[in-house]
């Protein structure tokens, strides 16, 4: 059934629709199945992500057409297809009228995914009006809340220093507990990685008490607060809060220091948002591990990383996992930048909008994934600022001195970013950064040939 007359209409300008602030805009690369128009395909996948069905019924009246999502945009060269969605379609909270992320996926990204006629459809970007960024809530906390603990500036406070306990599973309490020690001595920020939990061999109600040991004792040595970001990640919602009221307890006049981390893509927009509710006054770290099944570039559906860290900052994380830029060991490219900048800009514009914040808190980018000193500088020079989180885990351990020492080879590779110095040169005046060079060999070769001679290093 071709519905393109009812759920298109490409006589809407774009401009206008924006203008009037009543429409969220989504942006998709869609191909048609072998047959099918593009037109045709089009209104269908408006249809279903809407008010349509696949036969006239006769229960359909003037004010749900009024409630249609509409194609006004398609390029079927380009595979481009952009629809908007009226404001009123979308679910709100019955307790406080606000709108949700899961209501948002349910119609843009819902059945449309797996319709007959659709050879595949990626969102890449969409548009949200001023009324509904009002209406999500937005990060409660965001860096400068970290760098006031810190004892930094709350404007441009800088890198924070971060790792991951490694390895990552299979550490007993006592030896978690003293990883997360020997890291502090030298850096800022651990998080507690996304398998880490209530392990048969790691009791969480023994492990976080020995890690709140650790902290204390870190600040006493070094006279610097520390961060530790827990994992409250879990099926049930009741579990969840669970966790997280233990956590608080157990640091008790330190909980201020401690951020909650949630696997916002496994454990889904729920889990963000009671995280978000319920533990208002915790830094919000949402951990994106699984992303990648849909945002992939090699994936033809779903949505994109943009799109998602998007998602993230409407549903109000604090900070999220976006990726290394082509700098670590993930996937992705030094133009993905553009998914911290969506995240902690105020205006920006992305693939397809322009999208105004209109002031709400920003989403700290958070870097992770086979980072250490040596490949900083670079992603500084990339990204343009070093205001972000990052969490080197092997950059941190697998310094050839110690944790403490990969911590300070991080913080004095952002230090030699901005002062624009040459790596080799500020590596001849600072220790922890030369045996860097050492520690990580492969990558001093890749970055720096010839760095050997340079330091006066030999095999």
């Amino acid at each position: 059934m071709d519905q393109s007359s009812r759920y298109a209409n490409l006589d809407l300008k774009e401009a206008d629709l924006i203008k009037g602030g009543k429409h969220i805009l989504c942006a998709y690369k869609m191909k048609p199945k072998a047959g099918y128009g593009y037109l045709e395909a089009a209104a269908h996948f408006a249809a279903e992500s809407s008010t349509g069905t696949n036969v006239e019924v006769s229960t359909t009246d003037d004010f749900t057409k009024g409630v249609d999502a509409l194609v006004y945009h398609i390029d079927e060269a380009g595979e481009e297809m952009r629809i908007a969605y009226p404001l009123d379609l979308f679910d709100r909270n019955i307790i406080d009228g606000r709108m949700m992320i899961v209501s948002f996926l349910t119609l843009t990204i819902g059945n449309n995914q797996g319709m007959g006629d659709i050879e595949y459809a990626k969102m890449y970007d969409f548009y949200v009006p001023r009324r509904a960024i009002e209406l999500f809530d937005g990060p409660a906390k965001d860096i400068s809340d970290l760098w006031r603990i810190l004892g930094r500036p709350v404007v441009n406070g800088g890198y924070i220093a971060g790792t991951i306990i490694k390895p990552k599973l299979g550490l007993r309490p006592e030896p978690f507990a003293n990883a997360a020690y020997q890291f502090w001595l030298g850096g800022d920020f651990i998080k507690n990685d996304e398998p880490q939990g209530n392990q048969v061999f790691a009791p969480m109600k023994k492990t976080i008490a020995l890690v709140y040991d650790a902290m204390k004792r870190a600040m006493d040595e070094t006279g610097e607060a520390k961060l530790f970001s827990a994992n409250i990640t879990a099926d049930d919602h009741a579990e969840m809060i669970a966790r997280g009221e233990f956590i608080l307890s157990t640091f008790g006049p330190d909980a201020d220091k401690v951020a909650f981390l949630v696997d916002g893509y496994v454990g889904g927009p729920g889990m963000v948002t009671t995280a978000r509710r319920y533990f208002a006054g915790q830094y919000l770290h949402y951990h994106r591990a699984g992303h990648g099944a849909v945002t992939s570039p090699s994936s033809k559906r779903g949505y994109t990383a943009y799109v998602l860290a998007k998602m993230s900052r409407l549903q109000g994380a604090s900070g999220i996992h976006v990726g290394t830029m082509g700098y670590g060991k993930m996937e992705g490219d030094a133009r993905d930048k553009d998914i911290a900048y969506i995240c902690e800009r105020d205006s920006y514009e992305g693939p397809a909008y322009h999208q105004q914040w209109y002031g709400m808190k920003p989403t700290t980018p958070i870097i992770s994934g086979g980072m250490n000193a040596l490949r900083l500088p670079g992603f500084f020079e990339n990204l343009g600022h070093g205001n972000v989180i990052n969490t080197a885990g092997g950059g941190s351990y697998g310094h050839i001195d110690s944790p403490a020492a990969g911590a300070i080879s991080l913080r004095q590779a952002y230090e030699c970013w901005k002062a624009k110095a040459d790596p080799i040169q500020w590596a001849r005046e600072h220790k922890e950064f030369a045996r860097a060079f050492e520690s990580f060999p492969k990558d001093a070769d890749m970055l720096f040939p010839g760095w050997r001679d340079k330091l006066g290093v030999h095999k």
